[in-house]
This record gives structure tokens, C-alpha cells and sequence, in this order.
């Protein structure tokens, strides 16, 4: 009897220990999945990284709000210059926003259709101003927000794995360049005059 005892003893010891190694192994196989779907989710498509998709994401959001500040400063401007600029923000952002619909359309990317939290708040801010008080919070944001968008476009256009993407970036860079250089000549005198009141 106590033979027969240390077989089943035995047996199951070895069931046992069996169960332990395939749940082991099943759980080594289920980390190993997960890193390469982990993997997998960081290249998203053939030639695209999450990062490219965040950027088109960031461009397309960052586009729309430039067209909407830009319809308000043609609206509220009191100074001739800053209603021609944001004539032109309305032109060359629509212009580039069209571009990237048809980029991420092709690329399976579903953009952005409405204002950030951020972009309403900010339009909103300023709604609320005149004259040369709007003018100068409007042109101060543009240097901000374009001084942002250039860097984040020359870094797209250098290190974007999607040579569309990359395409996209560095084909816009030079104009939102020439958008920073333009605000920065019409917001200096600007500051320099509300400066030496």
C-alpha cells in the first residue's frame, strides 16, 4: 500500500511540476506577444511610425487653428499689415491643410476636424480684444506658434520614416519660415511701440 501511495506520490509530483512548466512557458510565450504586438504598434504601417501619425495629427490640428485665428485677425485687426497676414495664414494653412487630408487619407489617418481645447480658448481670448491690443496678443501668438511649427517641421522633414510624411514636412518648412520671419518683422515694431508707452 505505502508502494502504491509513492507511485501516485510520484505521479502527480510530475503532473504537478509539469502544470508549473507549461503555465512557465505560457506566460514567457504571452511577454514574448506582447513586446512584438508592443512592436507592432510602434510601426503601425509599412514605412510609418506612431510618430509620423502624431505628427500629420499635430500638423492638422495645429493648421486648423491657424485658418481660424487667421478668419478672426482678417475680421478684428485694426493694422492693415496684420490683416494681410492673417489673409495669408487663412491661404497658405488651408492650402497645406488640403494637402495633408489627401496625405493621411491615403495613409488610413483620421485627423483632427475641430478646434483643441487649447485652439477655443485662445480664439476665444481673443474675441474679446480690440484694435491694437488685438493686434499685438494675435501677431505675439503667431511668432510663438510658428517658432513651434518650424521646428517640429524641420525635424519631421529630417527624421520622418514615411517618405511621404518626410515629403509633406519638408515641403511646407519653407513656408512656415517665411510665415515667422513675417510675423516677427510685423510684431517687433509692435512690442518696441507698446513698450514705450
Amino acid at each position: 500500500m505505502s508502494r502504491i501511495l509513492r507511485i501516485v506520490l510520484a505521479v502527480t509530483s510530475a503532473a504537478v511540476l509539469g502544470i508549473c512548466a507549461a503555465t512557465a512557458q505560457q506566460a514567457t510565450d504571452n511577454s514574448n506577444s506582447s513586446a512584438s504586438s508592443g512592436a507592432t504598434a510602434q510601426k503601425e504601417s509599412a514605412g510609418r511610425t506612431m510618430a509620423d501619425t502624431r505628427f500629420m495629427k499635430a500638423a492638422a490640428e495645429g493648421g486648423l487653428a491657424e485658418v481660424a485665428l487667421g478668419q478672426l485677425a482678417v475680421e478684428k485687426a485694426s493694422s492693415s499689415d496684420v490683416k494681410k497676414f492673417g489673409q495669408r495664414m487663412v491661404d497658405d494653412h488651408s492650402k497645406a491643410n488640403d494637402h495633408l487630408k489627401q496625405l493621411a487619407s491615403q495613409k488610413k489617418v483620421d485627423l483632427p476636424q475641430d478646434l483643441s481645447a487649447k485652439d477655443k480658448a485662445t480664439k476665444s481670448s481673443l474675441e474679446k480684444l480690440t484694435g491694437e491690443q488685438f493686434d499685438q496678443a494675435y501677431m505675439k501668438g503667431m511668432v510663438k506658434d510658428h517658432k513651434k511649427d518650424v521646428s517640429e517641421f524641420r525635424r519631421e522633414s529630417t527624421s520622418a520614416q514615411d517618405p511621404d510624411v518626410k515629403k509633406f514636412a519638408a515641403e511646407t518648412l519653407p513656408t512656415l519660415e517665411d510665415h515667422l520671419k513675417q510675423a516677427e518683422s510685423i510684431a517687433s515694431p509692435m512690442s518696441a511701440a507698446a513698450s514705450a508707452r
